[in-house]
């Protein structure tokens, strides 16, 4: 499974680590400066000396504190002035809209440590996509960066080669990653590398749940062809969905295919009749909306629709999106600390760290009149 983080689950060492890292990059600690110590550090945070001890240590590992035996607990000369320089590369970023917060997060968890980000744009035809991506990978390579935040490649035919290579030629030149949102493979297998993102199996389950919970019992499940492995595992959720509701008439089916192709969604319709469809993803929802209006087929009352996401204008359709929420600026500042974590300890197991998300009920789930509408 991976790690999930919510406010309460996260492990108590780890807040105790945000809270001083944040201290010491904002200067609430000086360079050279004692810190409290572990007995008040225990005190303050109604803890253990171990879960303290625990915390301490990975600060030191961070490399912003040193520890001085018989003398306590130091914030390092280098702490403030230690800056990092991390790459982003994420193929079209202006088009997928959760990369936006996402980066947002990352800046701002950046500057807070002194770190810089760069990235470059890759927004163009499939073919260019493709090729902007290698080039960008080279340009970043030639700067000599501490790292590489990567988001694969996904909607064309050649994304795995081309996603393969990068991984490869990263590794080559001794440059930490941390992927963003998915992982180069198709689930459920798993690269050698940090990845920060959302559980996207249960993702899946939790959409399709809703719909089921609230009447529907025949699901569809609308994909676009050469999509990013979040979709298969949000696919297993699906299905994991489907199996607990076997008893109650459910049924379902998975469909790869453009939502703008209007004959093609006019016979999935004629063919499985679905009383509710699930979306990769908003954008293939928000494109499927126009679709069943050119078919006069009314959303929710003829069909319910729910995505994944919640990008700025699920809310603003024609009918307002179900969707659920992804963390976008919190995955960016969770990226920035894995990676930090990574150059410090680069000999640790590769981890998946997926933070929670929360459904957003609006009119398209059928289902708002019963829950506060949050569109």
């Amino acid at each position: 499974m991976g790690e999930v983080l919510s406010e309460e689950q996260t492990p108590k060492y780890q807040r105790i680590v945000s809270h001083l890292r944040k201290a010491i990059t904002a200067g609430e600690y000086e360079q050279g400066q004692k810190l409290p110590s572990e007995a008040d550090l225990v005190l303050r945070f109604s803890t253990s000396r171990l879960t303290v001890q625990r915390a301490l240590k990975e600060l030191q590992h961070q490399g912003l504190i040193e520890r001085r035996a018989g003398s306590g607990t130091y914030v390092r000369q280098s702490a403030h002035l230690e800056g990092h320089v991390f790459g982003l590369l994420i193929p079209g970023l202006g088009e997928t809209e959760i990369f936006e917060p996402i980066c947002q997060g990352m800046a701002r968890a950046g500057r807070a440590g002194g770190h810089a980000l760069m990235w470059g744009d890759t927004t163009h035809s499939i073919r260019d996509k493709e090729k902007q991506t290698r080039e960008l990978c080279e340009y970043y390579i030639g700067k000599q960066l501490s790292g590489i935040f990567f988001a694969p490649l996904e909607l064309t035919p050649e994304k795995d080669d081309v996603n393969q290579w990068v991984l490869e030629t990263l590794a080559k030149a001794n440059i930490p990653v941390v992927l963003l949102d998915r992982c180069v493979y198709s689930y459920p297998r798993r690269s050698s590398y940090d990845l920060v993102g959302i559980d996207n199996r249960r993702a899946g389950f939790l959409v399709a749940e809703h719909l089921l919970r609230h009447g529907s019992r025949r699901l569809t499940f609308l994909a676009r062809p050469h999509s990013a492995s979040t979709v298969d595992a949000r696919i297993q959720g699906f299905r994991d969905a489907l199996e607990a509701f076997g008893a109650a008439g459910a049924t379902g089916q998975i469909h790869i295919g453009d939502p703008d192709d209007t004959p093609a969604i006019e016979a999935l319709l004629s063919s499985a009749s679905p009383d509710g469809i699930v979306c990769a993803n908003d954008i293939t929802a928000a494109q499927l909306m126009q679709t069943l209006q050119r078919l006069d087929v009314a959303v929710p009352k003829q069909v319910r629709m729910i995505g994944i996401d919640d990008v700025k204008y699920a809310g603003l359709l024609g009918v307002p999106l179900t969707t659920l929420r992804q963390p976008c600026r919190e995955i960016g500042e969770v990226a920035i600390g894995t990676m930090l974590q990574r150059i410090a300890s680069p000999g640790l197991p590769a981890r998946d760290v997926l933070l929670d998300c929360k459904l957003v009920i609006r009119r398209s789930c059928g289902s708002h009149a019963r829950q506060e509408d949050e569109g």
